[in-house]
C-alpha cells in the first residue's frame, strides 16, 4: 500500500506560500517584505493551479516560492531591520521620558545595514554586473534630474549626481558610445562596455515633478540596490582602465556650474608589492648544510635535463623571476575540446574584452571643433563631442570651464538651434569669420554619430527644415525604412492608374451596362471584412451602390463561409503542422503569426502613405510646370 498523501501538504500546496503566509513566518511588516523581496531579486510566482496552491481556496493573493521565504529568512539584512525596530522603540521611549544623554547614544550606535554581500550573490562575475547596469543607470539619471524635498533628500541627489557623472567621464575616457536617440521621453545613449551593450535613458533637463501615484519608497528602495551597484561597478572600470577612483572634485568649478567638467581624471599610480620571502629550512647531511632552496633547485634542474640534453643548467644564485600579479590572474591553460580536439578551447577574461578594438568611428569629431550656442543643451552635446573626439567650447551664460571663447580661429561649427536673423550692422570681421565657420542645428551631431560618417551639413543648416531623425536602434528584419526607396514598378503602376481613372471615369460603367461592378465591388468588400469597422464600410459601400440590405448580407455571409472553409482546410504543410501542435503551442504560434501580420500591415500602410505624398509632389510639380 502506498504512503497516504494529506491534502495541503504536498504538491502546489507546499511548494507555494501566500503573501500573508510569508509575512507570519518571516515576522517583519509589510514594508520591510517588499523591500527584501526587492534587495534579493525575489518576485511573486503564477501557479499552474491557484486553487491547489490556496489549499482549496480561490481568494486572489499572491504567491511566493516556499524555498525563496526560507532563503529569506536567514538573510542578515532581516536581522539589521529587527533590529532597527527595537532602536526606534528605544530612541521613543528615551526621547519621551527626556533621557537625552541615552537618546544620543541610542542615536550613536544606530543599526545600519550593507549590501555587499546581496551583490556579490546577484552577480557572481563582474560581466553579469556590467550587462545589468541598464536599469541601474536609468534610475539614477532620473533621481540626478529631481529637486529636493522631503521624500527626497539632498544628499541622495547629490548622489546620484556624482554616480553619473563618473559613469560619463569613463565613457569619454574610453570613447565607447556608440548610439543616440533624441525622443519624446529624454535622449536614448547605447555604448559598448567589456564587450557588453549597455542602452539608458537621460531625461531633459526640465523641471521634474514626482506624481503623486507613484510609490516613491519602492523606488528608493531600487536606488538604494543600484547605488551599491553601481559602486562596485565604476571601482572596477576605473581601476582596470589605470584611473583614481573616485575621481577628485574641484568644488570651485562644480559651483559655478562646470557639470561633468568639474570631475579631474587621474591616472593611479601603480606600486609593486613585494613577496614575502619563504622561510628557508636547512639541514646536516654528513656535515655539510643543505637548504630547501638547494633541494628545490635541484629538482628543477633533474627535471630540466630530463626533458631536453640541450638545456643548460640552471644557475642557483640566479633568481626565478615571480609572475606579476596580472598574469597570475590572467594564466589559464588551454585545454582541447572534447568534439574538436584539434581546437582548444578558448576562455574570455575581463583584461581581453577590455582589450578589444574600439569601433573606427569612435574618433570621428577629432578633426573639428564646436561652439555651442546658449540656446544649445550643454551637458548632451558636450558628452557625445567628447565622446567622440572633438573639442567643445560654450559661452558663460551656460557654466564655466570653457577651454575657448567665440572669437577662437579653431572653431569650424557653431551648433544653434534658432532662426537666421539678418543683423544690418556687423563688422567685416565677424563676416569673415561666419564665412569660415559652419552652422549647422543640433541634429547633425547625432545623425552623424549614428551613421557612422560625417554627413553633409547642407540638409541641416540653421533655418531650414530637419530631415527626420531615425532610431538606430531598430534592427529587426524587416521593419520599415523611410530612406529606402519605393519600387519603381509600384509607382509606375499606380501612376499609370491614376491617369487612367482621370481620363475614363465612365468606363467602368459602359463597359457594364447592368451596373454590376459597384454591386459586385461592395459584395467582395464585405468577404474581405475582417472587423466590424471594415464590416460596416463594405455596408455603406453597397448602399451607396444601389444593393438591396437583405442581397448584401446573404451574398456577404456565404462569401464568408467560404473564406472560412477554405483557411480552415489543412491544405498546406504548414497547416498540417500545426494541426500536431498542442493547444498551448498552437497558440503561441498565432500570437507569433498575429504579431508579424500587424507588423506587415503597418509596414505596408506607411509605404503606402509615402506612396500617395509622392505621388502629390509630382502631380504639384507638373501643375508648376
Amino acid at each position: 500500500m502506498g504512503r497516504l498523501k494529506q491534502k495541503g501538504k504536498a504538491g502546489a500546496a507546499k511548494a507555494y506560500v501566500t503573501r500573508t503566509s510569508a509575512i507570519k513566518k518571516l515576522q517583519c511588516s509589510l514594508a520591510d517584505f517588499r523591500r527584501l523581496c526587492i534587495l534579493k531579486g525575489i518576485f511573486p510566482r503564477e501557479p499552474r493551479h491557484r486553487k491547489r496552491a490556496n489549499k482549496g481556496s480561490s481568494a486572489p493573493t499572491s504567491f511566493y516560492y516556499a524555498k525563496d521565504i526560507a532563503y529569506l529568512a536567514h538573510e542578515p539584512v532581516l536581522q539589521k531591520l529587527r533590529e532597527h525596530k527595537a532602536f526606534a522603540k528605544k530612541l521613543s521611549r528615551a526621547l519621551g521620558r527626556g533621557e537625552w544623554s541615552s537618546a544620543k547614544s541610542l542615536e550613536d550606535n544606530k543599526p545600519v545595514y550593507r549590501l555587499d554581500h546581496i551583490i556579490k550573490e546577484r552577480y557572481p562575475t563582474f560581466v553579469d554586473a556590467v550587462r545589468d547596469i541598464d536599469d541601474a543607470l536609468c534610475m539614477i539619471f532620473l533621481f540626478a534630474s529631481l529637486p529636493s524635498s522631503a521624500k527626497l533628500s539632498s544628499d541622495l541627489v547629490d548622489n546620484c549626481a556624482r554616480l553619473a557623472a563618473e559613469w560619463q567621464l569613463y565613457v569619454i575616457h574610453t570613447q565607447a558610445l556608440r548610439k543616440v536617440f533624441l525622443s519624446i521621453k529624454g535622449v536614448y545613449y547605447q555604448a559598448e562596455i567589456c564587450d557588453q551593450t549597455v542602452t539608458w535613458l537621460v531625461p531633459y533637463q526640465f523641471t521634474q515633478s514626482i506624481p503623486s501615484d507613484v510609490d516613491v519608497r519602492v523606488m528608493l528602495t531600487f536606488l538604494e540596490l543600484y547605488q551599491t551597484l553601481l559602486g562596485f561597478v565604476f571601482f572596477k572600470l576605473y581601476t582596470d582602465a589605470g584611473l583614481v577612483y573616485p575621481p577628485p572634485l574641484d568644488d570651485k568649478k562644480d559651483e559655478s556650474g562646470a557639470g561633468v567638467g568639474a570631475f579631474v581624471l587621474q591616472e593611479a599610480k601603480r606600486t609593486t608589492v613585494s613577496l614575502p620571502s619563504t622561510t628557508v629550512k636547512t639541514v646536516e647531511n654528513g656535515g655539510k648544510r643543505v637548504s630547501s632552496k638547494d633541494v628545490r633547485q635541484t629538482i628543477k634542474t633533474i627535471t630540466a635535463g630530463s626533458e631536453t640534453n640541450d638545456v643548460d643548467m640552471v644557475d642557483a644564485s640566479q633568481p626565478n623571476e615571480a609572475p606579476s600579479a596580472d598574469a597570475a590572474d590572467e594564466d589559464f591553460v588551454l585545454h582541447p575540446s572534447a568534439s574538436n580536439p584539434q581546437e582548444a578551447a578558448s576562455l574570455p577574461t575581463f583584461q581581453s574584452l577590455s582589450s578589444l578594438p574600439h569601433a573606427d568611428s569612435s574618433r570621428l569629431l577629432s578633426p573639428y571643433t564646436f561652439w555651442l550656442s546658449r540656446e544649445t543643451s550643454r551637458p548632451i552635446f558636450e558628452f557625445l563631442i567628447r565622446s567622440f573626439g572633438g573639442r567643445i567650447g560654450w559661452p558663460a551664460t551656460s557654466g564655466s570651464g570653457s577651454p575657448f571663447d567665440e572669437t577662437d580661429e579653431s572653431i569650424t561649427h557653431v551648433i544653434i538651434d534658432r532662426p537666421v536673423i539678418e543683423r544690418s550692422e556687423e563688422k567685416e570681421e565677424e563676416l569673415e569669420r561666419k564665412r569660415r565657420r559652419k552652422y549647422v542645428q543640433p541634429q547633425w551631431v547625432v545623425d552623424c554619430i549614428n551613421a557612422g560618417k560625417i554627413l553633409l551639413e547642407e540638409p541641416y543648416v540653421q533655418g531650414k527644415i530637419l530631415p527626420p531623425h531615425l532610431s538606430p536602434f531598430e534592427d529587426r528584419a524587416g521593419a520599415y525604412d523611410p530612406t529606402a526607396p519605393l519600387h519603381t514598378e509600384d509607382v509606375g503602376m499606380d501612376e499609370e492608374d491614376a491617369d487612367a481613372e482621370a481620363s475614363e471615369p465612365e468606363s467602368s460603367e459602359d463597359e457594364d451596362g447592368d451596373g454590376k461592378a459597384p454591386e459586385k465591388a461592395a459584395l467582395a468588400a464585405a468577404a474581405a471584412a475582417e472587423d466590424v469597422a471594415a464590416l460596416r464600410a463594405a455596408e455603406l459601400e453597397a448602399e451607396a451602390a444601389g444593393v438591396d440590405f437583405g442581397t448584401f448580407e446573404k451574398e456577404a455571409r456565404k462569401a464568408r463561409k467560404k473564406v472560412k472553409a477554405s483557411e480552415d482546410a489543412p491544405t498546406t504543410e504548414e497547416d498540417m503542422n500545426k494541426m500536431m501542435m498542442s493547444n498551448r503551442q498552437r497558440k503561441l504560434y498565432e500570437r507569433m503569426k498575429y504579431g508579424e501580420r500587424k507588423r506587415t500591415a503597418e509596414k505596408d500602410r506607411l509605404q503606402d502613405r509615402k506612396r500617395s505624398i509622392e505621388k502629390q509632389h509630382k502631380k504639384s510639380s507638373k501643375a508648376k510646370a
